[in-house]
């Protein structure tokens, strides 16, 4: 099993992060639920599905981008004028950073990963 870690963000304008794909973007008000639709993100297959559906070959699409955790937890509060979130979860950068594109694009800003 792949080991834990804590990904530090940072999320400068909540408010209007949004993915470049309207079906698959976050569509929250504000930290609370912007840390449940990452923790399902990162839980479930239900975004990744949703995604690969809308590929030219869906069939095509490597099954493992899809991988989740079960476990994941995320939290997230305002702090000052930003959101700080933190993810613990056993998916590569690469996996969280796939899911958390498609629903607040680029707004976000990794600030440290550290092992559970």
């Amino acid at each position: 099993m792949s080991s834990r870690n804590h990904y530090y963000l940072t999320i400068a304008d909540l408010v209007h992060a949004r993915g470049s794909d309207a079906a698959l973007s976050w569509d929250g008000a504000g930290p609370a639920d912007f840390a449940a639709a990452l923790q399902e993100a990162l839980r479930t297959r239900t975004l990744f599905e949703r995604w690969q559906a809308a590929q030219p070959d869906p069939d095509a699409v490597d099954p493992s981008l899809g991988t989740t955790d079960t476990q994941a937890q995320v939290q997230a509060r305002v702090v000052d004028l930003h959101v700080e979130a933190d993810v613990l979860t056993s998916l590569p950068m690469g996996l969280l950073r796939q899911r958390l594109n498609w629903l607040i694009g680029s707004a976000w800003q990794l600030r440290d990963v550290r092992p559970a």
